[in-house]
C-alpha cells in the first residue's frame, strides 16, 4: 500500500544511438487505473523496462522520494516496484499455492523457511482472494487457463507487497470474460496501489482507463482522460487511423 507517486520526467533510452524512448514524462497516482497506449515501437514497454532496471535510461523515474533510475535490478524490487511480462511467469509444475509462497518466501527469514509450513500465509489467502484465484489453490500453475496465470502473477506480486505494478499487455489472449474480470481486478487493487497499464486492446483501455497517455515514436503524443485522448486530432490521425476506428479499437499497429 502506497501513498506515494511515480513521477516519471523526460525520460530517455538509446539502443546503439537509437533512441527508443526521447524524453517521455507522465505520472501515476494511487487510486487511478493508468494506462500507456501506442502503436508497436513506440516505446511503451521500453519505458517500464527502464523504470524497472531492465533498461538503461536517462532523466527520472521517482517513486515519492526515491529514485528509480541507476538502480540495480533487485533494489528496484525491494522499493516495491513490480512488473509483468506479455508471458506470464509462473513455475507451470508447481501449484498455485507453491507459486505463491515462492514469492512470499521474499519477506521470511532463511530460518523461516526451513521450517514446515502451517496453514496459509495470511498475505497469500488475501492475494486469493483478489485474484479470484482461491479455488484454485492445489491446481498446478500449469493447466490454468491463459487468463489465470495472469491473474496468479499479478497475485505474487501482492504477496510481496508490491507498492507499484507495471503491467504488460495483461489482457492479451483473454476471453471477453477474462479482460472483463481482469479490469475490475485492476480496479480492486489500484485502490490502494499504483497501476499502470500497457495495452493494445482499446475496449479494455477505454472501459478501464483512469488517465491514458500515448506514446507515438518515443515520445508523448497526447495524455488525459479517455475522452481526451480519443477526441486529439492527432491519436486519431496516428495511432487510431480515423474517428471509426476509435469507435471499433482497432489500432494501427506498426512492427517493433
Amino acid at each position: 500500500m502506497t501513498d506515494a507517486s511515480l513521477v516519471v520526467t523526460d525520460l530517455r533510452v538509446e539502443f546503439s544511438g537509437f533512441v527508443a524512448v526521447g524524453g517521455v514524462s507522465f505520472d501515476a497516482h494511487p487510486g487511478e487505473v493508468r494506462f500507456l497506449i501506442g502503436p508497436n515501437g513506440a516505446g511503451k514497454t521500453t519505458c517500464i523496462d527502464a523504470i524497472t532496471g531492465l533498461a538503461k535510461g536517462t532523466g527520472s523515474a521517482r517513486l515519492g522520494e526515491k529514485e528509480l533510475l541507476g538502480k540495480q535490478v533487485h533494489k528496484i524490487v525491494r522499493l516495491g516496484v513490480g512488473r509483468t511480462f506479455q508471458t506470464a511467469s509462473v513455475f507451470d509444475e508447481l501449484t498455485v499455492l507453491q507459486n505463491l509462497d515462492i514469492a512470499a518466501g521474499r519477506h521470511r527469514s532463511a530460518l523461516s523457511l526451513l521450517r514446515t509450513r502451517r496453514g496459509v500465509d495470511p498475505s497469500i489467502e488475501q492475494a486469493l482472494e483478489e485474484t479470484g484465484l482461491a479455488g484454485e489453490l492445489t491446481t498446478p500453475a500449469g493447466i490454468l487457463s491463459h487468463g489465470q496465470k495472469q491473474w496468479l502473477e499479478i497475485a505474487m506480486l501482492l504477496v510481496q507487497d508490491a507498492k507499484v505494478l507495471l503491467l504488460d499487455e495483461p489482457v492479451a489472449g483473454m476471453s471477453q470474460d477474462e479482460r472483463t474480470a481482469t479490469g475490475e481486478l485492476l480496479r480492486r487493487i489500484a485502490a490502494k496501489r499504483i497501476v499502470l497499464v500497457v495495452e493494445h486492446d482499446m475496449d479494455f483501455m477505454r472501459r478501464y482507463a483512469t488517465r491514458v497517455t500515448v506514446l507515438h515514436q518515443g515520445k508523448v503524443l497526447s495524455q488525459g482522460t479517455v475522452a481526451d485522448v480519443q477526441a486529439d486530432p492527432k491519436v486519431q490521425e496516428v495511432y487510431l487511423g480515423t474517428a471509426d476506428a476509435i469507435a471499433v479499437g482497432t489500432p494501427n499497429r506498426k512492427e517493433d
